[in-house]
C-alpha cells in the first residue's frame, strides 16, 4: 500500500508536528491562563442543552 520511505516520512512528519504543537502549546498556556474562566460552565450548559434535544427527541419518536 505504502512504500517504506513514504512510512518513515509519515510517522516523522506525525512525531514533529505533535511534538510541535505540545510546544506550542506549553509556551502559549502561561498567557491564557485567566481568558478562558468560566469557559467549563459554558461546556456543561451546552451538553446539557444537547442531551435535552436528545431526550426530547427520543420521547417524540416513541
Amino acid at each position: 500500500m505504502f512504500s517504506n520511505g513514504q512510512l518513515v516520512f509519515a510517522i516523522a512528519f506525525f512525531l514533529t508536528f505533535i511534538l510541535i504543537i505540545f510546544l506550542s502549546y506549553r509556551r502559549d498556556l502561561k498567557g491564557l491562563k485567566g481568558t478562558y474562566k468560566g469557559i467549563r460552565w459554558v461546556i456543561i450548559g451546552f451538553l446539557c442543552f444537547v442531551g435535552l434535544l436528545v431526550i426530547l427527541k427520543k420521547l417524540s419518536v416513541s
